[in-house]
């Protein structure tokens, strides 16, 4: 069984396009109260604290935590608290490059083993208007994303590029997802359904 510790959609979308079912358990982890040393440090600490939540309440399993961060000058940007702070993020953000920062961990729970990671893709945003970036806002999308934006969204009008893994930014690198599988010793395939 696969578990994703994760109310993300788009992450279990992902998932499921690439062949696997996975249950989905909410961690419920407070976000806010974990702090580390570097964007990439916080997104690999708070996606181990996701698995251990969702696989201390299992006797087996494969449990996915995963957590996405925006590095912008050094400093992590996750979800933005409210309409202000995604129209503030953006006016930050435009014209700019930044790294989107996936942490992903895999707990073995059976085994009690896990490996764990992080992906990093490098953003570089567009220029949009105010008005663009108010109409953006008004939909809510950035409300509940790492980093206030969607490539696969409306937030896509304004991402000129990437420079790595596009499932990254959605929240889940299927390459690193494997190869975390495989140190714990389990090929991806077996999982197709």
């Amino acid at each position: 069984m696969i578990v994703l510790a994760s109310a993300s959609s788009t992450r279990l979308a992902l998932l499921r396009s690439a062949g696997l079912d996975p249950k989905v358990i909410v961690s419920g982890v407070d976000e806010d109260s974990y702090s580390a040393y570097s964007p990439a440090a916080l997104s690999l600490v708070l996606a181990k604290a996701k698995a251990e939540a969702v696989a201390s309440g299992l006797e087996e399993g494969l449990v996915i935590g995963c957590d996405s961060i925006l590095e912008l000058d050094g400093r992590p940007y996750g979800k933005p608290a409210s309409r202000e702070e995604a129209i503030e993020r953006w006016r930050l953000m435009r014209g700019r490059t930044g790294r989107l920062v996936t942490g992903h961990c895999v707990i073995d729970v059976a085994a009690g083993r896990q490996a764990a990671e992080t992906g990093t893709t490098v953003i570089r945003f567009g220029q949009p208007s105010e008005d663009e970036i108010a109409a953006y806002v008004a939909t809510d999308e950035p409300l509940s994303l790492a980093g206030a934006f969607s490539i696969e969204g409306r937030g896509g009008w304004f991402v000129e590029s990437i420079e790595g893994d596009h499932g990254n930014v959605l929240g889940v690198s299927l390459p690193l997802l494997r190869d975390l599988f495989a140190e714990l010793g389990y090929s991806i395939t077996s999982f197709w359904r």
